[in-house]
């Protein structure tokens, strides 16, 4: 079963970086991910300035915005989609994963198959 592992920092450093891991250690995780044959795919998301966000109100009026959401303090920093068979398998890959600790988090959400 498909599932995407949605990394998100507590904390950001003066680059846009996850503040309490390090490079070396993303390397370590994503080595360990594709050496297991789980990843089906992966990004890092560009530095958090480059954001914008769109919204479209009841009259079908678009805005646009730089940034993200300004109501959270966390920060959507990319993502892993791992095809792993269950749920609790999924979870110690999130657990793994330098984006969970400190004030990070990693978000488990299965992939919808809607050809089931």
């Amino acid at each position: 079963m498909k599932y995407m592992l949605l990394i998100n920092a507590g904390a950001i450093d003066e680059n846009g970086a996850a503040a309490e891991c390090d490079v070396r250690e993303w390397a370590e995780y994503d080595k360990a991910v594709r050496d297991a044959g789980i990843l089906v795919s992966g990004e890092s998301l560009a530095d958090l300035v480059t954001a914008t966000a769109v919204r479209v109100g009841p009259d079908g009026e678009r805005t646009v915005t730089d940034g993200p959401f300004a109501e959270t303090r966390e920060v959507l920093g990319g993502f892993y989609v791992i095809d792993v068979p269950h749920l609790d398998a999924a979870l110690d890959w999130a657990a793994r994963c330098p984006g969970a600790r400190g004030s990070g988090s990693v978000v488990v959400r299965p992939v919808a198959d809607f050809g089931a």
